[in-house]
């Protein structure tokens, strides 16, 4: 029987996001004939970025990753990326997808993609708050404790090299996430400005590396059904890297919706339900478990509020631009305006969590 809150239901694929089965099939019989007969493809209707199907075969499940129509952010989008990404992680991380075949030839379906097994699990989909009574709690320390495991794996030289320069990570992103803000700009927005100048002046000058996802909140996450406090595996790594880890951490902490904040915010992540820690308690479970001191936590929260505002607004360009027809997306300025109101906030309080108050 289906637990109620099992939310990870796959979807008839949206009329913008369709392409040719046939032509899939007949690439995969001659480049991955393990692969078999493809008897349907389905759509996960969650997440806002790569578009994410479900090929049901003869034997068992794949999942195939392909770009939106009209995306232009190269790391974000780039498949051959996220595939090497996986392979790269694998020897040193097992809790992923296992990558499975990468294409670059956009000719067979429209743009490259990439697949990988299916893992079945409990995925906590924001949009769809479960029914059912889990362990937020316990939940929420697994999520914490993995995240500090993530950031503390020791990667080979190699599999650092193929990632990413770690060196002045923290100065690239902030300048390079200032830089696509003006360029998917389309509203002028005081507090998204103001943000881009404050993080822009308080930089910190951080020396630390680790393999960081970018994108760690509960629907990235798998859960096991029978046991919801254990992690299966992590999902999502189109943005991975090895960077300075307090910017993951950042970027979760901004995810990680209080019952407070605005209710237009509940959507991106389950956080705000009864049993889940606030951002500060997050931080201070997540600085116990990794046995370091918390220093700068304002400048990563509130570069974490710029960054997924940024990609919010990102989405939404393309959107006003009419590369896509997903209603969804016409709410995502609102998105950008609370990340940056929850930004002026902090600054203006001097906390991370409790903003509302």
């Amino acid at each position: 029987m289906e637990k109620p809150w099992e939310t990870d239901s796959a979807i008839p694929v949206r009329a913008e996001n369709r392409f040719d089965q046939t032509a899939l099939q007949a690439y995969l019989d001659k480049q991955v004939p393990s692969i078999d007969t493809i008897r349907e493809i389905r759509q996960f209707p969650g997440g806002f970025s790569n578009l994410t199907f479900l090929l049901k075969t003869s034997h068992t499940d794949f999942v195939l990753r392909l770009p939106p129509k009209g995306a232009n952010i190269k790391s974000a989008h780039n498949m051959e990326r996220e595939y090497k990404i996986l392979r790269a992680i694998q020897p040193h991380y097992t809790a992923i997808p296992a990558p499975v075949h990468y294409c670059a030839d956009s000719s067979v379906i429209g743009a490259p993609f990439f697949i990988m097994e299916r893992i079945n699990g409990l995925i906590l989909r924001g949009s769809n708050p479960p029914k059912g009574k889990l362990p937020w709690t316990k939940m929420a320390k697994a999520l914490i404790k993995n995240l500090a495991d993530l950031h503390q794996i020791n990667l080979s030289p190699e599999t650092v090299e193929s990632l990413a320069r770690p060196e002045g990570y923290i100065q690239r992103q902030t300048a390079g996430w200032t830089k696509r803000y003006f360029q998917a700009k389309t509203d002028d927005l005081e507090k998204m400005e103001l943000l881009a100048d404050w993080i822009q002046k308080h930089s910190p000058k951080g020396t630390k590396t680790a393999l960081i996802h970018n994108d760690y909140k509960y629907d990235n996450l798998v859960f096991d059904p029978k046991d919801p406090a254990r992690i299966i595996a992590v999902l999502d790594w189109e943005m991975a890297t090895v960077g300075h880890p307090l910017m993951d951490l950042g970027t979760s902490l901004a995810y990680w919706a209080e019952a407070g904040d605005p209710k237009l915010l509940y959507p991106y992540n389950l956080s705000w339900m009864p049993g889940n820690p606030n951002r500060e308690e997050v931080a201070q479970m997540y600085f116990s478990a990794t046995g370091t001191e918390p220093k700068d936590l304002q400048f990563y929260y509130l570069f974490g509020l710029f960054k997924v505002g940024v990609i919010a607004q990102q989405i939404y360009a393309r959107y006003k631009q009419g590369n896509s027809k997903d209603k969804r997306f016409e709410a995502l300025l609102h998105i950008v305006k609370a990340c940056a109101n929850n930004g002026i906030l902090a600054l203006e309080k001097g906390r991370i969590s409790r903003l509302y108050e």
